[in-house]
């Protein structure tokens, strides 16, 4: 945040005075913008007019309280954080300013943020799951196949074997919204499927462990044994154990980042992914500050040899 010019102290000003003094001394624009959603909040509930003595003692603490849950009780972590922090800012300035003598916020917690499921993993953390030791061949198989495709979970798990052609490494999926679109992999999974397979002609591609125990459709069993069609949520469950609660659809979102950090074009990208939106595919081609600061080192003219300034 910039930083906030001490203003001359002309004696204790109402709230909404003392709201505008500590914003027009931001030196940031930006925060400035940022901290005024909740300091004109507070203004407005408690009135411009009012003098700071209404958040003073055990009442206004807990009318702050109060009021700040009602506005922002069913926000996101972040949304509550960042009002916690502009209000948390004024009032520290305030009490410089012998303006205030308590903390109003002191009724209120900070909330923790969730840890973002939904962004790429790294390349070495990609690497490290799909060569681990001791990882059951099912697993080892669905895991590689989903970043080697960047297919959606749903579409694998769904694949039947009919639907593969091992020996062009492709297989029809159905794509969210029903379009029929073709898959591709690399050798690492071409190499484990037919392991996975075991000679089967039919059936679904990934199995349960055991016969299913209670009657499902056809389509879902395997006709020689009877297991069932593995359930996105038992392949969910897995995968978080084994990868410290990281989602299989990070898989795909790992695999679309990794694949614009080396340089494959829009339309590449959206054949690989199955979009039909430029928009949607955005937020998988945010390349990572790894792969930046690698480019900008590979581009530095002071890295390569016989550089002269």
């Amino acid at each position: 945040m910039g930083e906030v010019v001490a203003l001359p102290n002309t004696g204790r000003p109402a709230l909404g005075r003392a709201v505008t003094e500590y914003l027009e001394g931001i030196g940031n624009a930006n925060t400035a913008r940022a901290y005024t959603v909740a300091l004109r909040a507070l203004e407005k509930e408690f009135g411009g007019d009012s003098p700071l003595d209404v958040l003073e003692g055990e009442h206004g603490a807990d009318r702050v309280a109060s009021w700040f849950t009602d506005r922002w009780g069913s926000a996101s972590a972040n949304t509550v954080n960042a009002r916690l922090r502009a209000l948390g800012s004024a009032c520290s300035w305030w009490t410089k300013q012998s303006w205030l003598t308590g903390n109003p916020l002191r009724r209120i917690r900070s909330r923790p943020v969730p840890a973002d499921r939904t962004r790429a993993l790294s390349r070495a953390v990609v690497q490290e799951l799909l060569t681990r030791e001791g990882v059951a061949l099912r697993e080892k198989t669905l895991w590689r196949l989903l970043y080697e495709s960047a297919a959606r979970a749903g579409e694998v798990l769904a694949l039947d074997v009919e639907d593969l052609d091992l020996a062009n490494r492709r297989a029809r999926v159905r794509r969210k919204g029903g379009a029929v679109d073709t898959i591709t992999w690399q050798t690492g999974t071409a190499r484990l499927l037919p392991r996975l397979l075991g000679g089967r002609a039919r059936g679904p591609v990934f199995l349960t462990d055991r016969r299913a125990r209670v009657e499902l459709p056809a389509q879902d069993l395997d006709p020689a044994t009877g297991r069932a069609r593995l359930s996105y949520r038992r392949a969910q469950e897995l995968f978080a154990a084994a990868a410290r609660g990281a989602t299989l659809h990070q898989l795909r979102h790992s695999a679309l980042t990794h694949a614009a950090e080396e340089g494959a074009n829009t339309s590449t990208l959206m054949a690989y992914s199955g979009h039909t939106s430029v928009a949607s595919l955005a937020k998988y081609t945010r390349v990572s500050a790894e792969a930046l600061g690698a480019w900008q080192a590979e581009r530095d003219p002071a890295a390569r040899r016989g550089y002269v300034p």
